[in-house]
């Protein structure tokens, strides 16, 4: 799990994001980021719709999972950047963790966002 100062607080504080950010898309999920100069660290969000799973603890793995991968890079990540990732598929919580980081790091690597 990622660090308190690396996590979003709020609804309003994903809206910049949203509304400003730019997105890289695989087919089980996306990242959409956006470099934030008013802030000293980076901080990520990790959505899972319950279209992806009725299941509150598929969705909550899911989460973790991803959370996971993302402060693996934490001390590679340039700037400080809001990251939100946005999961599409069920898959994410059982397909092998090996895959997945493959998936995940080719994401991150397209947004540019490690160096």
């Amino acid at each position: 799990m990622i660090g308190q100062k690396h996590r979003f607080h709020g609804h309003n504080s994903l809206r910049y994001v949203y509304s400003n950010g730019r997105t890289v898309r695989s087919k089980d999920m996306a990242i959409r980021f956006a470099d934030n100069p008013r802030r000293k660290n980076y901080r990520c969000a990790v959505v899972v719709s319950k279209k992806v799973s009725k299941s509150a603890v598929t969705r909550n793995r899911i989460r973790r999972r991803i959370y996971e991968l993302v402060r693996s890079y934490e001390d590679q990540i340039q700037g400080t950047p809001d990251i939100v990732v946005t999961v599409h598929s069920d898959k994410v919580a059982s397909i092998d963790s090996r895959q997945l980081a493959k998936d995940m790091f080719k994401l991150i690597n397209d947004a540019s966002l490690i160096g």
